[in-house]
């Protein structure tokens, strides 16, 4: 059933997409800013179930892309997804009756709200990643077979870019990456148009509910004093996210974060509170893996979450500090994310990572 979005589903809705994130998707906060403020301007959002889309219905994903670290110096008005959808149906010579997320992580499950308020479309609760992933072609969308040409690129000042490789998608992301890099590090896009009926069949459904319903979960388990870790297990239980493992907690003890060819690179290190166990993560925008004294406790494509260790909040890999007291949890993906075509394209080896998949639930 569609839904309508409101400004006080805002807070409830970063906090979980920021969860889902695993540590990327861009700055939540940012994102929810500029959603407050289309929704003012312009009115509340419908937010569409993939069941109600029409088989024949255009649906045209948008998002930010770049580096996370480079948003916090360059903040997007809010026009520049707007001009990347238009500038997409100039190509194709065609309207857009929806938009949806490319990922249910961080800012850019709050994109094509942006673009929803902006223009008076719906929103799909759906995504193609399921999580966030860096590139372009790590998408649901490409591994069962919609191109993510054509492209649209928007850019702060008006510049627009259309990128047509054809069923490459890899490609894509290669030449997208090199015109972001040269747009200041960040830009907007629009990619993947596709018909409702292949929305129903690549996508992963319902994620903004269920970022919706994993942010309120945190904040309903604070203020009844319960805990929000097992709160959040409970939650997930009967979702496509159905297992939910406390991976490690304790203090951030080293972080090392560059910005690198278009990503934010690094790694982190925390020690256990009782000092006798450590924790390496290793991330590209979002985490990775998750080795527990030197053993994988957890690795892409399932969720390694980094959240506050009494509030639960998420920390994002551009937040990430020394000294913050953490816990770090995995999360099991939806079954379309782990099969065989899906890990060949972002399962660990897509990562350069020389562990095969297990999944966490098997892990820990």
């Amino acid at each position: 059933m569609s839904w309508t979005l409101t400004e006080d589903h805002l807070e409830d809705l970063a906090r979980g997409a920021a969860v889902l994130g695993t540590g990327g998707g861009g700055d939540p906060y940012v994102g929810r800013l500029l959603v407050r403020q289309a929704i003012r301007e312009h009115g509340p959002i419908t937010i569409l179930d993939p069941s109600e889309v029409g088989d024949h219905e255009l649906v045209v994903p948008t998002a930010q892309m770049g580096a996370p670290t480079v948003v916090h110096e360059k903040l997007p008005s809010g026009a520049e997804p707007v001009l990347a959808l238009r500038t997409l149906e100039k190509h194709l010579g065609k309207r857009a009756s929806a938009t949806m997320p490319i990922e249910c992580g961080g800012i850019n499950s709050m994109i094509p709200l942006v673009v929803g308020a902006r223009l008076g479309l719906p929103v799909v609760d759906a995504d193609g990643m399921g999580r966030a992933f860096p590139e372009l072609q790590m998408e649901t969308f490409g591994v069962y077979g919609v191109p993510g040409s054509p492209m649209a690129i928007g850019g702060e000042r008006g510049e627009t870019t259309v990128i047509d490789t054809g069923t490459d998608n890899k490609r894509m992301e290669w030449l997208a990456r090199g015109v972001t890099i040269r747009l200041g590090g960040v830009a907007h896009i629009a990619e993947y148009a596709m018909s409702g009926a292949e929305v129903k069949r690549t996508a992963v459904p319902r994620t903004l509910s269920l970022a919706l319903t994993v942010g309120r979960t945190i904040r309903e388990a604070r203020e009844r004093n319960l805990d929000p870790i097992a709160a959040l297990s409970e939650a997930l239980r009967d979702t496509l996210y159905r297992n939910l493992r406390v991976l490690f907690r304790g203090k951030v003890s080293d972080v090392e974060r560059r910005t690198e060819a278009g990503f934010a690179r690094g790694r982190a290190q925390a020690v256990s509170f009782d000092g006798e166990h450590k924790l390496e993560l290793l991330f590209q925008n979002e985490h990775l893996l998750a080795l527990v004294d030197d053993e994988v406790r957890c690795l892409v494509p399932d969720l390694i979450c980094v959240l506050e260790s009494e509030s639960a909040e998420p920390i994002t890999t551009e937040t990430l500090r020394y000294g913050q007291r953490v816990v770090v949890v995995g999360i099991s993906t939806p079954d379309l994310m782990r099969t065989p075509e899906a890990l060949a394209t972002f399962g660990p080896a897509a990562f350069g990572l020389s562990y095969e998949f297990t999944p966490v639930e098997e892990l820990v």
